[in-house]
Parts: structure tokens; sequence; C-alpha cells
């Protein structure tokens, strides 16, 4: 009876730590939020910085638990789409990297966290996109 109490004490402990490490993850560094962006920079063969102030409209994306990005152009709802993460090699250097397609682009994960999204097109243009929270 004790070691099936002392089990019992254990099995619930292990699941309240994997709980509590899921919820920090998911909270910390996860791509689920709102993202509104902040700026574009293009790529070495088509050179330009795009704002929303320089472009004329803003922009944000939602990204969502069961695998949606919801795209916003001034708070109007423009897109509704799957979006898929995946590991995946570098167009630039075959390296592997954490890879994000939707709308039918694919982009390297180039740095996530509590408040930065940048996000880099896995093509030879190249641009570069930057999202805060």
């Amino acid at each position: 009876m004790k070691k099936q109490f002392l089990l019992l004490i254990v099995v619930c402990c292990l699941f309240s730590t994997v709980y509590s490490v899921e919820s920090t993850t998911l909270n910390s560094g996860s791509i689920v939020n709102t993202w509104v962006w902040q700026k574009s920079i293009g790529g070495g063969s088509n050179p330009y910085t795009a704002t929303p102030k320089t472009i004329g409209f803003t922009k944000k994306v939602v990204f969502t638990h069961d695998g949606r990005v919801i795209t916003y152009k001034n708070n109007v709802e423009i897109r509704n789409s799957a979006y898929q993460i995946e590991k995946g090699n570098s167009f630039f250097d075959q390296s592997e990297n954490d890879l994000i397609t939707f709308e039918g682009k694919t982009y390297i994960i180039e740095s996530l966290d509590n408040q930065n999204l940048t996000i880099v097109s896995n093509n030879q243009d190249a641009t570069r996109t930057i999202f805060k929270r």
C-alpha cells in the first residue's frame, strides 16, 4: 500500500512538472500569439526597407494553437490559412533551421522570443520581416 501511494505521488509530481514546462514554453517562446509587423528589409538582389509608415498600411498576423494563421491589413482580416512549422534546410547555407510555411511561402524563423519574431524568406530574395507582440 505504501509503495502504491508513493508511486501515485511520483506520477502526480511528474505530470505537474510537465504541465508547468509546457505552459512556460507556450507563453514565452511560442509563435502562437498576435504579431504586429514592424518592418521588412529586402534581400541582396532587391535592397529596400518597408515600414507601415512608408508603405501606408499596418499588418498583423495571428498564429493560433490549432495551426491557423490569420492575416490582417489595417485591422481587416484578409486571409485565414494553415501554417506548418518543421525542421528543414536553409536555401542559403543548407543548415538545418526551424521553418514556417504559410500563405504559400516558406520562411526561416531567425529569432523568436517573448516580444520579437523575425522571419527570413527561404529563397534567394532573403527578405527579412520583423514583428513584435
